[in-house]
């Protein structure tokens, strides 16, 4: 009896314990929100938001392989004078957009990574600037970057890339603007150190078939500037480019020579391939001492580009220059780069 009476017993304590149990609710915790990616269109495709937040960011580069060749091509390594050289790129950027009282707030990173070879290598800031409202300040490019479309062009600035605080005023026909450029890293003269600065203004615009673009420098410690035109056409299957480049001297705006003259007619054989013959002639060609040379120079070239797929592109050049004052030499690259 004893034993009959403590399992009853136990049995009872365990059936006041279960209904305890079952009377109180089973809460289970709630799941924490998920945030998708929503797409931002108001500043275009590829814009999607930060999740938290009301900016608009949009993630784009390429992947590039290119074989130079040449008597020294371009590449990492100093020491390099073979008469080929390959090597690989990678670029992203991030742009960051967001509505304020002022118009869009803008900001932008270009991270850049080159490789010669598996120890030569380098990781560079390309770009990283902000804008609001037509001001720019932070290291961009230069209206001097800026060139015609094919590869035989020398019209351009030694070093493009500055430290820079830019205004520019544009429509979707018309652009015009100024910047002071530090040009810490550009030319100077001997009696000159690196710690250099620079006023530029440019304007452009197109009408039509037609584009032009008007671009002029000041070197405030070489004293010396530089004035450059472009314009493009479209004639018949393909568009004509011309572009005059004119400098009082050496500066971080232009070296190549006192004044020059460049001309190409990209011609768009199919939907795919487009091919861009050129020519340009220097007067007073490069710079010996702290002005220009005395020589003359000529320089010809063809580009080929060819769209494999989308965003996938292949181009090749070749490039043929004859100083008067030095000897000739033939250089070109092969290149292979897909978009993102």
């Amino acid at each position: 009896m004893n034993i009959k009476s403590l399992l009853l017993g136990s049995a009872a304590a365990l059936a006041v314990v279960s209904g305890a149990q079952a009377a109180d609710a089973i809460v289970a915790a709630e799941p924490e929100p998920v945030e998708y990616v929503r797409v931002c269109d108001a500043y275009g495709t590829g814009y999607f938001y930060i999740p938290g937040t009301e900016t608009c960011l949009k993630i784009e580069g390429y992947i590039r392989f290119q074989v130079d060749i040449g008597d020294q091509p371009l590449n990492l390594s100093a020491d390099n004078d073979s008469d080929w050289d390959a090597r690989t790129r990678g670029q992203v950027q991030f742009t960051a957009k967001s509505d304020t009282e002022y118009g869009p707030l803008t900001g932008v990173i270009v991270m850049q990574f080159n490789a010669d070879n598996s120890s030569e290598q380098e990781a560079i800031l390309d770009s990283a600037y902000l804008d609001i409202a037509g001001f720019r300040a932070g290291l961009f490019y230069s209206w001097w970057d800026d060139g015609l479309s094919g590869e035989t062009d020398d019209i351009g600035s030694p070093v493009t890339l500055h430290n820079s605080i830019r205004y520019q005023y544009e429509t979707d026909a018309f652009y015009a603007g100024i910047s002071v450029d530090e040009l810490e890293d550009g030319f100077y003269k001997a009696d000159e150190e690196p710690n250099n600065v620079g006023v530029a203004v440019g304007l452009g615009g197109k009408a039509g078939a037609f584009s032009y673009q008007i671009t002029a420098g000041y070197d405030v410690d070489n004293e010396e500037g530089a004035v450059r035109a472009m314009g493009t056409a479209d004639i018949g299957p393909g568009t004509l480019g011309l572009a005059v480049v004119y400098a009082t001297g050496p500066s971080s705006y232009y070296t190549a020579a006192e004044w020059a003259v460049a001309a190409e007619y990209a011609i768009k054989a199919t939907d795919k391939l487009k091919i861009t013959p050129g020519v340009q002639y220097y007067s007073n060609y490069g710079v010996v001492g702290d002005d220009f040379g005395d020589g003359d120079a000529w320089k010809a070239g063809l580009t080929v580009d060819y769209q494999i797929v989308d965003n996938f592109y292949a181009k090749a050049s070749v490039q043929y220059l004859d100083p008067e004052d030095d000897d000739d030499s033939t250089s070109g690259y092969f290149r292979l780069q897909r978009s993102f």
